[in-house]
């Protein structure tokens, strides 16, 4: 399963990339998709990885993801801010921005 959290906010935002961050569910900042890996999907992906950060999530990391932040659809998950701050100048421009892989695990530990 692929976990997606929205990053940056909505200030000049291009249309197309709003809608598709809209297709998402990710209307604020800090919320969190976990998704199916299917074509649709990693379409809508591809197009806001400027916006987001995503990766691969294991099982472990959402149970407690789940089990944290319990909701009525069990994708859709509001998250807090990291603790210790987003890197934002270690891959400068990118930062957090874009696939992170298995990294994704540790900011979502950060953000529960």
């Amino acid at each position: 399963m692929i976990c997606v959290i929205r990053i940056r906010g909505k200030v000049k935002l291009d249309k197309r990339i709003e809608r598709a961050l809209n297709g998402l569910r990710l209307i604020k900042k800090y919320n969190c998709v976990v998704l199916e890996p299917t074509d649709e999907n990693l379409g809508m992906i591809n197009k806001v990885r400027s916006q987001v950060a995503f990766g691969e999530i294991n099982d472990e990391t959402y149970k407690q993801l789940v089990e944290k932040r319990k909701t009525k659809t069990k994708n859709f998950f509001r998250l807090h801010p990291p603790r210790g701050g987003i890197k934002s100048k270690v891959n400068f421009p990118k930062g957090i921005l874009g696939n992170n892989q298995e990294k994704i695990n540790d900011l979502v530990r950060r953000m529960l």
